[in-house]
């Protein structure tokens, strides 16, 4: 893609193509199905130029929700066999097939901002919703938090970030010698440099399997799954989406006992991903209170939960006068630092777009508009990858993506 095209229009066609009526792919081929926090991104978008879509997006989201709350990172609401590992491995029981782990709970931080964009269009949409979300809020209190508070992973899928460095020594620990014989999808759409490792994806489906053979019973699963690590996606995006339903509810009047005192737990909990060595929010393996020593992307999403750092501001500053096209998802003097493959170094636009929306409301707002500047840059010259090279700007991973899309549309073209 050049300078010359309409990106506006373009971003337009790739949510509207991506549309599979009531939700959205992340795109065609590689993703054929509802992801959780890709869905979230997607209503941003979508409020741009459809509200109602918008809200439907995030309604169907909930349409998947299980009764003890829990929102699937992934719903397959129609089967794609050309994708692995789909519903016949998760073997979930939900009220739409899904997979049996959650991801970052972007979608009331989401809702409440496309509410503030049309009050009126919205308040019976939100009214709706907010039960379900304040149920899903619930359920990762419940059983996601460490000794600490933090918000823990317990796959590298249900953070996001699928290969991050910051999940190296844990996976190394995982015994997946016996998990099988599988065929991967993802590589036979994408360049497989881009992608995760087999050694990671035998691990991650070693997980799935430990979770199937338990049921999903997320009491059994604190002692038999051995991944579990606190980490600064899951606990910043937890504490931003309960601050934001604290707000929604104080507006609306609505019930939302015990919220307070949730936000008071994550602070402390966010407070203790704070590695005094590295100078960086990190993650931490629950099991073993080892810090992972990784500097990501994730790590400067503390100002969108609330969180001031002037030392995590002094990096920041650091990458945007270094990086030519930051943020990178791992910081490129980090020894395991890779351009291309996945999490462990390209720049992805929707969290550019969520740490700037923090920098701005904390009152960064020089830092926040160079970085919206810098990811404008990058997706007018580089279309609408997946995500990028830090260094060289170039596309990597799946393309016309919808959270790229829907992140232009919100954030990064508008001036």
């Amino acid at each position: 893609m050049n300078q010359h095209t309409n990106p506006d229009r373009e971003a337009r066609n790739i949510l509207i193509s991506n549309d599979r009526g009531g939700y959205t792919i992340p795109t065609e081929g590689l993703y054929p199905y509802q992801w959780n926090w890709d869905s979230a991104i997607a209503a941003l978008g979508f409020a741009q130029f459809d509200i109602d879509r918008a809200w439907i997006e995030i309604e169907t989201l909930f349409t998947g929700q299980w009764t003890d709350g829990m929102v699937p990172h992934i719903l397959f609401h129609q089967q794609d066999d050309g994708y692995f590992p789909g519903p016949d491995v998760w073997g979930c029981d939900g009220p739409i097939p899904s997979s049996g782990i959650i991801q970052p709970p972007l979608a009331a931080t989401m809702a409440r901002k496309i509410w503030e964009q049309d009050a009126d269009a919205g308040e019976t949409r939100i009214r709706e919703l907010f039960p379900k979300m304040l149920a899903w809020h619930r359920w990762i209190m419940k059983w996601r938090l460490d000794d600490h508070g933090a918000v823990c992973t317990t796959h590298p899928w249900e953070a996001g970030r699928d290969n991050a460095p910051d999940w190296d020594k844990a996976m190394a620990r995982i015994d997946a010698s016996d998990v099988g014989e599988y065929q991967r999808r993802d590589t036979s759409h994408v360049n497989s440099e881009d992608r995760p490792t087999k050694f990671d994806y035998d691990r991650y489906i070693k997980l799935v399997q430990i979770g199937r053979q338990a049921g999903w019973d997320q009491q059994a699963l604190l002692t038999q799954n051995p991944f579990r690590v606190a980490d600064p996606t899951m606990t910043f995006t937890t504490l931003r989406a309960a601050r934001d339903l604290l707000a929604i509810s104080e507006q609306l009047g609505l019930d939302a006992e015990g919220l307070g005192a949730d936000i008071a737990d994550l602070e402390v909990g966010a407070s203790s991903l704070w590695n005094e060595d590295l100078g960086v929010f990190d993650s931490r393996d629950a099991r073993t209170k080892e810090w992972s020593g990784s500097i990501s992307n994730a790590s400067y999403l503390c100002w969108y939960a609330g969180i001031e750092s002037e030392k995590m501001l002094d990096r920041l500053k650091a990458v945007l006068a270094s990086v030519p096209f930051p943020v990178p998802s791992y910081d490129t003097s980090m020894p395991n630092f890779d351009a291309r493959r996945y999490w462990r170094g390209p720049t992805w636009a929707f969290m550019n777009m969520m740490i700037g929306f923090g920098l701005a409301e904390m009152g960064h707002e020089q830092r926040a508009e160079e970085l919206r500047v810098k990811t404008k840059e990058l997706i007018s010259t580089y279309g609408f990858a997946e995500y990028f090279d830090p260094i060289s700007g170039s596309p990597a991973g799946g393309n016309a993506f919808t959270w790229t899309a829907a992140v232009w549309l919100h954030w990064a073209g508008r001036d």
